[in-house]
């Protein structure tokens, strides 16, 4: 659009950052994460790739400032020969996971035993020394744990549950009955929506394990096809649609010797299991409600099944969902967010522990009476915070970013994102004995507390430029990235709107992350790029983030509005008459829905994967914010774009996967039948074989490109003029 202003090195920059962006799957590769730490936090695991544009995982352990490879699966004679699981490639989908080889593992208590799976087959390392070992096992391997002892690994192969000791002496503790069942495994729902990966967890003593039973027969089923090789049948698929049926989730205790004792709750009232684990004081689960307005921690008794309720949660919109919680001090003392107001507190005990203002996030471990969890005070960050009876309340984390962590023995690890792209650290002696550890985390020179932990990732060839502003009667946080080569005064440039928008994610924050050197490049490209997040989105608080509550479309619609003249007000070089919007996945959804609604603001729109038809998206997910369809069909006509195609005045990219199971490709093909049928002229991208996450690099590469293209014709052909 402006590219004849570009220097040289910004046009190559430019033009190289749609395949940098793409082969280092958007610059997660070679940056160390999954962390481990020791019980004497001395050692800390973790996985890495071997380089910036090498998607193969491989396991590390760091020890008195030096790093040593574990296992590389490039190494390991038979490793990878086989084919992945389909229930590991389901597991991987959900996690949205990247990368191949080592992308997860678990060690024994002592972090001494590590277990993974390489495309089905056990291996395991002893982190002291040796070279990695395969374990004989029943069949393909998803998702090993070994025993707190280290003498069992316990999996799942073909849905049945098994415990293996290291000779390969292996036990089926449960048979799945049928193909719809299936042991040790997370449900779609808790996997996509409920931040639960797992199915099972060991007791203390290593002999007795607590197993999820998942029976997924009442569940709707969905085929997946590929319309680019007809000679391929359909996969068929399981899918819980908002107000249709739920897989049926029971938990069994297991002991080595082959006895079952069924865990028992009121199940038809609390049909969802959220969390579940089993610590010193015994095995407990969290369940929920199908409206969602009340969960419940329940005491497991070990003998017998039998439940009581350790503490109940309620909430008039929905109870929100907290990773890591509930968890238990070595005192007992339960470990529980509570929302009051615009505060979600951390709760230790029964007893508030973080002052008002600080949202808390997620908690990351318990390890005696300590506790340590993510929390924002500022909605542009968020760091690592640690509790602890007689030395009250510390931030571990202290530069600007995103960050979480892991903590051991006084070691913690702090992995964030920061101004300067991804950093992790290991910061000694904090968090212990009054230590405030918060000085090494400034990562000093000479600063014997803290070492950082080697990233392999690729530079962006784009360097964000963010001007953070805050906008509008809501105190909006939004972002603005101009052109480098723009001069203030110089000229109007076209304004691009680049949110998600939705729950669950942030857009705007002090960190350089992939999502920021994409607005960056577009910028380049000659745009005025915008990011808002508005309500609905975390770190604002409870009250914040239950606005959009029967209403996932008007508010959210509505703050991009009036973020966007409020930054016009701001910024003079606006161009309001050329205003484009893009997205993916809600943010598809809310980019479709302004050219929809606001024709006269936005002249053009690419929607990726965007959800057009609430009805057709998850039971947990949806009817958290807008209830059962069957008793508020009202929240579901009025979010969904569905129903409202013949308003469409302004030129529309619909971008899809064809094997999208999370956002169905039958969104797209829908509404643009609808569209199609008004008369009204759009155009559709389906990519075969492309996830809800698409993994081709080619793929991810050109569709930035495309998506330039496509918003520059429209709003130079005129589109803006009207």
């Amino acid at each position: 659009m402006y590219s004849s202003t570009l220097t040289s090195e910004q046009s190559a920059n430019s033009a190289d950052f749609p395949h940098q962006f793409a082969r280092s799957r958007r610059f997660s590769l070679g940056v160390p994460r999954h962390f481990t730490v020791s019980p004497d936090g001395r050692r800390v695991l973790f996985v890495r790739t071997g380089s910036g544009t090498d998607p193969v995982g491989r396991l590390w352990q760091y020890e008195d400032g030096t790093e040593r490879l574990l296992a590389d699966p490039a190494l390991l004679v038979g490793a990878g020969s086989g084919a992945v699981p389909e229930e590991e490639r389901l597991r991987r989908e959900r996690a949205r996971e990247r990368s191949v080889g080592v992308v997860s593992y678990a060690t024994d208590d002592a972090a001494r035993l590590v277990a993974f799976a390489l495309s089905g087959a056990l291996w395991a390392v002893r982190s002291d020394g040796g070279t990695p070992f395969s374990v004989p096992a029943a069949g393909p391997v998803v998702d090993p744990r070994p025993s707190p002892d280290g003498r069992y690994i316990a999996y799942v192969s073909r849905r049945c549950f098994h415990v293996v000791d290291l000779t390969g002496a292996d036990r089926q503790l449960a048979r799945a009955e049928d193909p719809e069942i299936s042991y040790g495994l997370a449900e779609y729902a808790a996997a996509e929506s409920m931040h639960r990966s797992r199915g099972y967890w060991w007791a203390p003593d290593s002999r007795h394990v607590l197993v999820a039973r998942v029976d997924t027969s009442p569940v709707e089923r969905r085929y997946l096809s590929d319309p680019a090789d007809p000679t391929k049948p359909p996969q068929a698929i399981r899918y819980p649609a908002a107000g249709t049926a739920n897989a049926e989730v029971t938990l069994e205790l297991l002991s080595l010797e082959g006895e079952r004792v069924e865990v028992e709750w009121d199940r038809k009232a609390y049909e969802y299991v959220v969390a579940a684990g089993w610590d010193a004081h015994g095995p407990f689960v969290t369940v929920q409600s199908r409206d969602q307005r009340t969960m419940r921690t329940l005491a497991v008794d070990p003998e017998t099944g039998a439940t009581e309720v350790l503490h109940e949660r309620t909430d008039p919109a929905w109870v929100e969902i907290i990773t890591g919680t509930p968890a238990r001090t070595a005192s007992g003392a339960l470990v529980l967010p509570e929302d009051e107001g615009d505060t979600r507190y951390l709760t230790v005990g029964g007893q508030r522990v973080t002052p008002e203002g600080l949202q808390l996030c997620a908690v990351l471990g318990v390890e005696g009476e300590r506790v340590l969890f993510t929390a924002s005070d500022d909605p542009l960050e968020t760091h690592v915070w640690c509790h602890e009876p007689g030395h009250g309340l510390r931030r571990l984390s202290r530069e600007p970013g995103r960050y979480t962590g892991a903590a051991r023995g006084g070691t913690v690890v702090l992995a964030g994102l920061t101004p300067r792209g991804n950093e992790v650290g290991v910061l000694r002696g904090a968090g212990t004995d009054g230590a405030d550890g918060a000085d090494g985390a400034d990562g000093a020179d000479g600063d014997p507390l803290y070492q950082a932990l080697t990233s392999l990732a690729e530079e962006p060839s784009i360097t964000p430029r963010p001007v953070h502003l805050t906008l509008g009667e809501r105190k909006l946080r939004g972002v603005l990235y101009l052109p480098s080569w723009h001069e203030e005064g110089t000229g109007k440039l076209p304004v691009l709107l680049d949110p998600y928008g939705g729950p669950a994610m942030q857009v705007v924050g002090r960190a350089r992350d992939w999502f920021t050197c994409v607005s960056q490049w577009f910028a380049e490209q000659g745009f005025a790029v915008l990011a808002v997040d508005g309500r609905g989105t975390p770190n604002r608080g409870p009250a914040w983030e239950k606005t959009i509550h029967g209403d996932q479309l008007g508010p959210a619609l509505e703050d991009q509005v009036d973020a966007l003249r409020a930054a016009a007000a701001r910024c003079g070089d606006l161009d309001l008459t050329r205003v484009a919007i893009r997205g993916w996945s809600f943010g598809g959804f809310l980019a479709a829905a302004a050219v929809l609604y606001h024709p006269e603001i936005f002249h053009a729109a690419v929607a990726g994967a965007p959800p057009t038809d609430m009805r057709m998206y998850d039971t947990h997910w949806k009817e958290r914010y807008l209830g059962h369809p069957e008793e508020q069909p009202e929240n579901y006509e009025r979010t969904s774009l569905i129903g409202h195609g013949h308003l469409l005045s302004r030129p529309l990219l619909l971008v899809h996967g064809l094997a999208d199971d999370n956002v169905a490709a039958a969104h797209t093909l829908r509404f643009s039948a609808e569209l199609l049928a008004a008369g009204k002229p759009h155009s559709v991208l389906p990519l075969p074989g492309a996830t809800h996450l698409p993994a081709d690099d080619a793929v991810n590469a050109q569709l930035l490109n495309f998506q330039r293209d496509f918003l520059m014709s429209a709003l130079e052909g005129g589109a803006g003029k009207k």
